[in-house]
């Protein structure tokens, strides 16, 4: 007999990190330097146009905010995961550690 395993996480979480592991793992480091804040608009306007079935506008308009706010502390956690499975990866590149940046400081910036 023969069995597969695939060690890829499962559980809760923000929808935003499933779009940061995406695109940060099939486009290149110039296309989301070129294409990131396209494919946000793409990714948030679906998600708003799902939610209004189900929410108010403003209830609507609360998640996409806060979603694509924390996109950076994704990617941060995508940059995490790489640089202990495989330090020298070579998706862990500028726009990862610019965005790795960008969480840090707005984590730094909120009150405690």
């Amino acid at each position: 007999a023969v069995a597969a395993v695939d060690f890829q996480y499962v559980g809760g979480g923000i929808g935003v990190q499933d779009v940061a592991y995406f695109l940060g793992s099939v486009l290149s480091e110039q296309d989301l330097l070129n294409h990131t804040e396209d494919c946000l608009d793409y990714y948030f306007g679906e998600l708003r146009s799902a939610l209004s079935k189900h929410l108010a506008s403003e209830e609507c308009e609360a998640v996409c905010n806060s979603w694509r706010q924390l996109y950076c502390v994704a990617n941060a956690d995508f940059h995490r995961f790489l640089a202990g499975w495989s330090p020298e990866h070579f998706k862990i590149n500028r726009m990862l550690q610019q965005q790795t940046e960008q969480a840090i400081a707005l984590v730094s910036a909120r009150p405690q």
